[in-house]
Formats: structure tokens, C-alpha cells, sequence
């Protein structure tokens, strides 16, 4: 089941790497919450994708956008993600449930095998998502794949940001 545009997003709770649990229904940004979902340490492109995100986190910031990349990865391989991909300063989520995932449209993959950088496959993962969450819990908008290549690129989507609180652009696509 997918969520809609303009209707409350599912429950989302996620342990982080800092240590801290991390819940949706906590979340106060001035605008908007991203959630982007990355399919997990051994995705070389989540690799490309998660560093553009650090270097994009303050301008996601600076227009009130609370920003938490997560998976279905482990502690262990969400801590190794953080360090070796360089991404202090990142809010880094693991552990969600695959239920969890699939209540936000996520496609969901089964392991197989080593990756070209060599690290495991887990046996089930998802697939990589971006969301914009309202501070009333609703869901803005959501862009979801079923293979790790094309995602939004994070330059245009802090254009888009820019337009849609100039304009008080309303949520697309609730039909």
C-alpha cells in the first residue's frame, strides 16, 4: 500500500547511529521532514548519492528541512556506512522494518550475493525512496524506484524547495 499526497504518512521509527531512537510523529521542522531511504551499505551508488546528501544537508537545513537517511541495514553496517562514506553530520537510521518500508511504497529486494565493492547483499532490503513529510504529518511527496539508479538529485530538489515555500506550491498526485 502506497501513501498518498495530502493524507498522514505510516508510522516511522528507526534507531540511529548517535544512539538516539528517531520517530516521525517527534518531528517539528519549521517545513519539511526528508526521509531519504537508501537500500544499505552495500550499494556503491547509495555511496555517491548519501555523500551528495551531506554536502546538501545545510541547504536543506537553512529552509527548515529536517533530513534522516535510513535502511533496513544493521547497526553494525549503518556505523560502518557513517565512517566510511564520511558522513558525519548525517542523521543515519537503521533497522526499519520491512513491514515498515513497504507501508511507505518502498520495493523491497531479496540478497544476491557480494556487490562489486565486495560487501554482502542482506537477505531482504528496500529499494531507495525520498519523501517530504508536512510538520502535520502528512505526506507532500514521494519519489520511489525498484532499482538503485535515477534518483532526484539533491541540487534540484533544494530548487524545488525554494519554489514550493515561495509559491506555497500545494501537494501533487493525491487522487
Amino acid at each position: 500500500m502506497t501513501v498518498k499526497p495530502r493524507t498522514p504518512a505510516p508510522s516511522l521509527e528507526v534507531e540511529t547511529v548517535d544512539g538516539e531512537p528517531w520517530r516521525l510523529s517527534d518531528r517539528r521542522p519549521a517545513n519539511f521532514t526528508m526521509i531519504v531511504a537508501y537500500r544499505g551499505q552495500h550499494c556503491p551508488i547509495c555511496k555517491t548519492y548519501l555523500k551528495d546528501l551531506r554536502r546538501h544537508v545545510d541547504d536543506f537545513t537553512a529552509r527548515g528541512v529536517d533530513v534522516i537517511a535510513l535502511s533496513t541495514d544493521s547497526e553494525e553496517r549503518a556505523r560502518a556506512t557513517r565512517e566510511e562514506w564520511e558522513l558525519a553530520g548525517l542523521t543515519i537510521g537503521y533497522g526499519l522494518p520491512i513491514e515498515q518500508a513497504q507501508a511507505w511504497g518502498l520495493y523491497i529486494s531479496s540478497g544476491r550475493g557480494k556487490t562489486s565493492v565486495g560487501i554482502e547483499e542482506p537477505a531482504r532490503f528496500n529499494e531507495p525512496g525520498l519523501f517530504l513529510v508536512r510538520p502535520d504529518g502528512t505526506l507532500y511527496a514521494a519519489w520511489t524506484a525498484t532499482m538503485p539508479f535515477a534518483r532526484p538529485h539533491f541540487r534540484e530538489v533544494v530548487a524545488a524547495l525554494d519554489v514550493i515555500l515561495e509559491r506555497n506550491y500545494p501537494a501533487r498526485g493525491e487522487l
